[in-house]
């Protein structure tokens, strides 16, 4: 059987570098593209590297030639300004999609954020959590191209019949100690982001979802029904760290009143790490 071959772009990311030991697999190629250095092969194991930009059309259409299955990570990852916000995350995800269609790979995965919908209010999630299509609420220039990689993501599906699977993660670190108590709730473990996306690669016929990428916490906001369905299971959960962060201020105000957090306050166009 040949093998599949998997497209992530980002991938010397903070996500991409986190995923790449967890998605290989016997029968699986993963092709690596960033701007950045990345670490070459270790023996036996099968990865492309490739260099290059997500806005760059050519780029683009050599590094989805042949590949099954894409996942998109790649673009600033944090808030930035419009013009980077517009180039990066925007116009490259278009570039990304078109060069995707054009090679014929029917299976994209989209690295969306809690940011699309950062001014919802987490007393809105009920019982049940907020629901991973509620409506966009951007809390910052980085939450509205979230927002429009969705909008991308869902026409793409429509038009040209892809399955486009949606992920709207909380905050993918080895652990949740770098948001302080914040990442209690958002945190999605390593080894579930990628049981969560190994569940997107194979859910059979998905179309166009929008979900969540978060662990089964216990102070979660959000639901996880929608991924559940594509045949996730979480393992893990946030709250083993919480003695760690107990007596760390958490955020006040309107941003611990919404699901941004300190996003919701954070100067619009100002490079911010966290």
């Amino acid at each position: 059987m040949p093998d599949q071959r998997v497209l992530i772009t980002g991938a010397a990311g903070v996500v991409g570098t986190l995923m790449r030991p967890r998605l290989r697999k016997p029968g699986r190629v993963l092709r690596l593209l960033d701007l950045a250095g990345q670490p070459a092969a270790e023996p036996g194991e099968a990865v492309e590297i490739l260099t290059g930009s997500v806005t760059d059309a050519a780029t683009m259409a050599a590094a989805c030639e042949g590949a099954d299955a894409l996942i998109h990570l790649g673009g600033h990852s944090r808030e930035n300004s419009w013009e980077a916000t517009l180039d990066v995350n925007i116009n490259g995800t278009h570039t990304v999609l078109e060069a995707a269609r054009e090679a014929g790979i029917k299976r994209v995965i989209l690295a969306s954020s809690n940011h699309a919908v950062g001014f919802r209010r987490i007393a809105d999630a009920g019982e049940s959590g907020l629901p991973a299509d509620s409506s966009p609420r951007p809390d910052t220039y980085y939450g509205v191209s979230k927002a429009a990689i969705e909008a991308l993501g869902s026409l793409y599906a429509s038009r040209f019949g892809m399955d486009v699977i949606v992920v709207r993660i909380g905050s993918c670190f080895e652990t949740p100690l770098p948001l302080g108590p914040r990442g209690l709730v958002t945190w999605l473990s390593p080894d579930d982001g990628a049981r969560l996306f190994e569940a997107c690669l194979s859910a059979p016929s998905p179309g166009y979802r929008l979900i969540w990428g978060v662990s089964d916490n216990t102070r979660r906001i959000y639901s996880l029904a929608e991924a559940e369905a594509l045949g996730y299971t979480s393992h893990d959960d946030a709250e083993v760290f919480a003695e760690q962060l107990a007596g760390q201020p958490g955020p006040s105000g309107i941003a611990a009143e919404c699901v941004g957090g300190p996003f919701c306050t954070a100067p619009l166009g100002a490079f911010n790490p966290l």
